[in-house]
């Protein structure tokens, strides 16, 4: 049974990793990074909803008196 020629792998293997670099290193330089994020300011409005203006109270069904 013939050996297995191993003499090349290291110089395969090697350009490989060189290869996966530059591509990983091309795709991240494509983006676009913000400088110095900053929050924006958000503008709450306030609605005034009919529930509200009046008091109400909301009765759980276990504390309701036996029927």
């Amino acid at each position: 049974m013939p050996q297995l020629d191993t003499s090349t792998w290291f110089t395969t293997i090697m350009s490989m990793i060189l290869a996966l670099f530059v591509v990983f290193q091309l795709k991240i330089s494509k983006h676009h990074f913000p400088m110095n994020p900053e929050l924006k300011p958000l503008l709450t409005s306030k609605t005034n909803t009919p529930w509200e203006k009046k008091w109400t109270k909301i009765y759980s069904p276990l504390s309701l008196p036996l029927q």
